[in-house]
């Protein structure tokens, strides 16, 4: 992991990605998954070009099976994203860098865009 990374436990995860306001990535992993080992570097790139705006951790399913249990995952890499605590968006297996970014910016985009009222 690099410097940008957090890694996730039972012990961290409420203080780091459920009481945080912002945006946080959430990357389930386990060592030896080789499609895991695919998305590494995409959640560790992730989580340099989006420094300071998303925090990025990610979970060892076998070091914390009930994190993953708790939020259902059933297969991995499985990445969550969280918004206020709150899971906005999921996705599952390998998917590529540029989806996973597009996916950040517009949820950002959300979070500063003012809220436009319906008459």
């Amino acid at each position: 992991m690099n410097i940008n990374t957090l890694k996730l436990t039972n012990t961290n995860f409420k203080d780091e990605v459920l009481t945080h306001a912002g945006l946080v990535l959430v990357d389930f992993w386990a060592p030896w998954c080789g499609p895991c080992r695919v998305v590494g570097p995409t959640v560790e790139a992730l989580a340099d070009d989006f420094a300071e705006r998303v925090k990025v951790g990610k979970v060892n399913v076998d070091e914390n099976p009930e994190i993953a249990s708790l939020y259902g995952i059933q297969a991995i890499p499985t990445i969550l994203i969280f918004q206020a605590g709150q899971v906005v968006d999921r996705v599952v297996g390998i998917v590529p860098q540029r989806a996973i970014a597009e996916k950040l910016y517009t949820l950002l985009e959300q979070r500063i865009s003012p809220s436009k009222s319906v008459a």
